[in-house]
């Protein structure tokens, strides 16, 4: 009976993986599904999860020693957050629950300031990049001193 319930949740559901799922629960060592599609857009499969702890914003000194590789990516994994929370917070007002039962706006706050955050070290960085460039190119060009050869005297 379990084993027909595992196949009925196997055909009912989208699994947009490339990796096999294993039937048997026991023989499987770890199981990982990796979401794609529309269901990136839903924390651990749940439209409305359990409200948890998070952790802080990122702060801009920890901003600056990142590498601009490092500031790509992170910007799109916030950037996945926050169409995650706006998805939560549709989903909230769609059933019509109310603010003090449920919200995630203290994690829509923090992933805003992060991403105001790496915009501004982006914007830091671009502006010394110009004054460093201006400040070249108003450098007069120094010549390489003229080769003199004096004879010596033999």
């Amino acid at each position: 009976m379990n084993y027909l319930k595992s196949v009925r949740s196997l055909v009912s559901s989208r699994y947009f993986s490339t990796t096999t799922r294993v039937l048997n629960n026991e023989a499987a060592t770890t199981t990982s599904k990796t979401s794609s599609g529309l269901y990136q857009f839903f924390e651990n499969g749940e439209a409305l999860p359990k409200p948890t702890f998070t952790g802080r914003s990122w702060k801009a000194n920890e901003l600056r020693l990142k590498s601009f590789d490092d500031l790509h990516k992170l910007w799109y994994v916030l950037l996945k957050e926050r169409n995650l929370l706006a998805t939560q917070r549709e989903e909230a007002r769609r059933l019509k629950v109310h603010k003090e039962v449920w919200t995630n706006s203290g994690r829509m706050k923090k992933c805003q300031k992060s991403m105001a955050r790496i915009k501004f070290v982006l914007n830091e960085r671009q502006r010394a990049y110009e004054t460093a460039i201006k400040d070249q190119q108003l450098q007069p060009k120094k010549s390489a001193p003229e080769a003199t050869i004096k004879e010596s005297p033999q």
